[in-house]
């Protein structure tokens, strides 16, 4: 069920291997048959519309496997029309800013799409968006994952910095829209950092971000259910 605060929400797209990190650990898969190098463009997937849920989300688990990967990242809203924008202009078309707990099933798959693993039902929490874009510097942005489990322990399950892109915000806003146009109210993930964490159902998540608010939701079991 999408929430009220997303109503407005366009498409939601991803962006795969942006974090320096993770493309170092996989490049040595890239050289390999059949590919024979890393990916050149902006590696993109979608989060269609049954993905979004708001702050407080019940987010269902299949029971095989029982687990998920807490993709935490921030997003970029637009706010006007963006095709092959500069670098120097690309952020004059974003309205806004969105935490995102871009849930996915673990997979290890970077060259084909991973519909039933990030597509399933409420596997986009997204915050309201932050409008007021000139108080906050994406670039220079952290954040951290904190995790509770049904026994009420809680910890920070991990720790990113937005500093460490392949791609800045700018740089990939520049990128996707050379090849395709982003509308009014799409949102332009920057994708998942290295080493995500995992969480299982009846933990709770919550993702901070200074600056930009927190993102907090749950997770259950979905009996008889398989990825």
């Amino acid at each position: 069920m999408i929430a009220a605060a997303h109503e407005h929400i366009g498409t939601v797209y991803g962006a795969l291997l942006n974090d320096r990190a993770t493309v170092a650990r996989l490049t040595p898969q890239f050289s390999e048959a059949p590919y024979k190098a890393p990916p050149q463009a902006p590696v993109l997937y979608i989060k269609p519309r049954n993905t979004l849920a708001a702050e407080g989300a019940v987010v269902p688990v299949p029971e095989q496997p029982g687990e998920v990967r807490v993709d935490a990242t921030i997003g970029l809203v637009i706010g006007r029309a963006a095709t092959r924008v500069t670098r120097e202009q690309a952020l004059s078309h974003v309205s806004g800013f969105v935490i995102a707990s871009d849930l996915t099933l673990p997979h290890e798959s970077y060259y084909r799409p991973a519909i039933r693993q990030r597509c399933r039902d409420q596997f986009c929490p997204m915050s309201a968006p932050l409008s007021n874009v000139h108080d906050f510097d994406v670039n220079k942005a952290h954040l951290e994952v904190l995790i509770s489990n049904p026994a009420g322990d809680r910890s920070v399950a991990y720790r990113r910095s937005f500093a460490d892109l392949v791609r800045s915000a700018a740089v990939l806003l520049c990128d996707v829209t050379e090849f395709m146009t982003l509308s009014p109210g799409d949102v332009l993930l920057l994708g998942p950092g290295e080493g995500s964490p995992i969480a299982h159902p009846g933990d709770s998540v919550s993702i901070h971000v200074p600056g930009l608010g927190r993102l907090s939701h749950s997770l259950v079991l979905q009996k008889g259910s398989i990825a």
